[in-house]
């Protein structure tokens, strides 16, 4: 699956970071920053999906297939 990552609405809350921290990290702006871009595995796919209602602003998504 592929992991998307909105900047656009990102508020840096890090919730992403506690469920994925694989996947995602805060840079000095204090904004999300996507650090894989595919969830290979199905424990990065749960880690992923975890992460998704985590975000206040819901900046994560992904594309399956």
């Amino acid at each position: 699956m592929k992991v998307n990552l909105d900047l656009s609405v990102c508020q840096g809350y890090a919730n992403c970071l506690a469920a994925a921290p694989e996947f995602f990290d805060i840079d000095d702006r204090g904004q999300a920053v996507l650090l894989k871009i595919v969830a290979e595995t199905a424990e990065e796919q749960a880690a992923v999906l975890a992460a998704i209602p985590m975000c206040p602003v819901m900046a994560i998504s992904v594309d399956e297939g």
